[in-house]
């Protein structure tokens, strides 16, 4: 029998977090002899592409923290945290998802009536992460891959949401690798838009969230158009209003948010470029947004980043980017702190996947929804 893998994307990407055992068709059984200690889970993931020697996969007991049977009769193993879906390989800049392994292990009988119920082997099967899979898989006629995300039907036209994913997003041409789905499971970027408390703010939004073939910064001015093409695909297949077309991005992406809205200064009702790069990408090279077009933005733009950036320097990136924008708005943190986990000081994309920032009593996505071109 398969068991099911279910996933989420935590604020520090995503993570197998249960599995589910199809043992319903077992009959009923002993509530009691179900515990953490019946099934063991063991979890081993590898790279799909060769990474010079670096080990970015796991080999590992994966802890049960509980385990309860759900409304169809099946066991649902809790897991704690600690193995993620994706890895990071030093040498290419990027995000790869990993060949995932799961083993089930029976350690104790589940018992029925006293009587121990037959063990059953169990196989791997899919991948779930329900918000993940809430976005579809398409692809541009340009060849570039996007995710999109369709709010419940309604009435009238609904904005877009237009989110533009960090450099480890992207895709890996030489290794054949362009996957559609580190875009979403690296971070809550897109997924945030796509939540119910985002949704009832923007009156139903669609959430599109294209996956760059390489890095943004590497030719902007040349993958403006291909996400642009993206929008009006959206716009001509679906009802969206086209006064609320919204861009945000973070760190390359943030870069390319702003970018979007030089090469299309008329297209965006409002941008949110978040820890983004303007300056050149090393000492001495020419900035990839000179100050004559930060000064000639008009969209609305408000620019989040944290003090302690150590990846993205934030005062001569976001601060000199806030200081060129005419009307601007920003918001800088000390540092990125969930639930009392102190995040790498880059990963302010945290915040505005929460609605965190504000401004005048105003939220960012309150500001998002109530700006119109």
């Amino acid at each position: 029998m398969e068991f099911v893998l279910g996933a989420e994307t935590l604020d520090g990407g995503e993570q197998v977090t249960s599995l589910t055992l199809p043992t319903a068709r077992l009959g009923p059984f002993d509530p009691a002899s179900l515990t953490t200690g019946t099934f063991g889970v063991h979890a081993k993931a590898t790279s799909p592409v060769g990474t010079g020697g670096q080990d970015i996969g796991h080999d590992l007991d994966r802890p049960v923290t509980a385990a309860r049977l759900d409304d169809h009769g099946d066991i649902v193993l809790e897991l704690g945290h600690g193995a993620g879906t994706l890895g990071y390989a030093d040498d290419r800049g990027r995000n790869f998802r990993l060949d995932l392994a799961y083993t089930v292990t029976q350690n104790a009988p589940l018992r029925r009536r006293g009587r121990p119920v037959p063990a059953t082997p169990f196989t791997q099967g899919p991948l779930v992460n329900p918000e993940v899979d809430a976005f579809g898989h398409h692809m541009s006629r340009s060849g570039m891959k996007y995710r999109l995300y369709s709010p419940a039907a309604g009435s009238g036209r609904r904005p877009l949401i237009v989110w533009l994913h960090g450099a480890g997003e992207g895709a890996s041409l030489p290794d054949g690798y362009y996957d559609n789905e580190t875009t979403l499971r690296a971070n809550r970027g897109a997924l945030g838009f796509a939540t119910e408390e985002a949704q009832a703010i923007f009156d139903g939004a669609y959430v599109v969230a294209p996956q760059c073939t390489s890095v943004w910064m590497d030719d902007g001015p040349g993958f403006a158009p291909l996400i642009h093409e993206i929008i009006r695909d959206v716009r001509r297949t679906h009802p969206v209003d086209p006064d609320r077309v919204l861009v945000a991005g973070c760190s390359n992406g943030g870069y390319m948010s702003l970018k979007m809205t030089t090469v299309y200064p008329d297209a965006f009702a409002a941008s949110v470029p978040i820890c983004g790069v303007v300056a050149g990408r090393a000492d001495g090279d020419p900035p990839l947004i000179p100050d004559a077009e930060l000064a000639a933005i008009g969209t609305p733009t408000w620019l989040v980043a944290s003090l302690d950036d150590d990846t993205v320097d934030t005062r001569v990136n976001t601060v000199h980017a806030h200081e060129r924008i005419p009307g601007s708005k920003m918001t800088l943190y000390d540092e990125v702190v969930r639930h009392g986990h102190r995040f790498p000081g880059h990963a302010s994309w945290i915040y505005v996947a929460r609605n965190d920032p504000s401004a005048g009593g105003v939220h960012i996505w309150q500001w998002m929804a109530a700006n119109r071109r």
